[in-house]
């Protein structure tokens, strides 16, 4: 197995470390061009892995339920399965994503598969590392929030946000899908989907209405533009 080089480690551990706080989060989308803003905003208010944000199809969503199921992964353009048998599941939508999503559709455009995400030079899913190094990290140098800005940064931030609500850890444990939730279960049992919902919608409401005021400006400008 190869050993990953010192340059590697080094791009690699402050990506992992970052944690984001609501406002410091906010601060991205605006300096992102679509269709990454969107997927950032995916990232942010349901923890996904980039490799399950890149090809989602329009058919994995529910929207009259406001549920998400999550059954493919790709990386470097390979289309497979989820990481983990517990990560394939269905995660809760907030009324909030929900309508970013669907102002989504309306811009981008249709491929017969239903990517949500199609590059049009290619009518297939982006490639995430691309995505990492010209957009995330710039838009985080740009916000004065430093070069280690990555995928893993949201997931991470997701997780801390949940904490910061009071989650029961099971329903952290579910939200994230997490391969260690069977002994999670074991404790803590099944945990029901209303409590799910609850706090997914906990921390998307941290995020899309954040406490600092200027943050909060920040996001109704991202909303509208969302409309327009």
């Amino acid at each position: 197995m190869p050993v990953a080089t010192r340059r590697e480690r080094l791009q690699c551990e402050p990506v992992c470390a970052r944690v984001l706080t609501p406002e410091q989060f906010c601060l991205l989308p605006p300096l992102i061009a679509e269709p990454y803003r969107t997927q950032v905003w995916i990232a942010g208010c349901l923890g996904l892995r980039p490799s399950e944000i890149m090809p989602l199809q329009w058919g994995d969503f529910d929207f009259e339920n406001r549920t998400l199921l999550i059954q493919r992964s790709i990386v470097h353009g390979r289309e497979g399965e989820v990481k983990t048998e517990y990560s394939r599941d269905h995660v809760p939508l907030d009324a909030a994503p929900v309508e970013i999503l669907l102002g989504h559709r309306e811009r981008w455009f249709s491929t017969p598969e239903g990517w949500v995400f199609a590059n049009p030079a290619t009518g297939r899913p982006y490639h995430q590392n691309s995505i990492q190094q010209d957009h995330l990290r710039e838009a985080g140098k740009k916000a004065g929030l430093g070069d280690g800005i990555g995928w893993k940064t949201f997931r991470h931030s997701y997780r801390s946000w949940m904490d910061d609500t009071d989650a029961p850890l099971g329903v952290q444990k579910e939200l994230m899908r997490h391969a260690s939730i069977q002994t999670t279960m074991n404790i803590y049992g099944k945990a029901m989907s209303d409590s799910k919902r609850d706090a997914n919608s906990n921390v998307v409401k941290m995020i899309l209405k954040p406490k600092q005021s200027g943050a909060a400006e920040v996001q109704s400008d991202q909303i509208a533009a969302t409309r327009s």
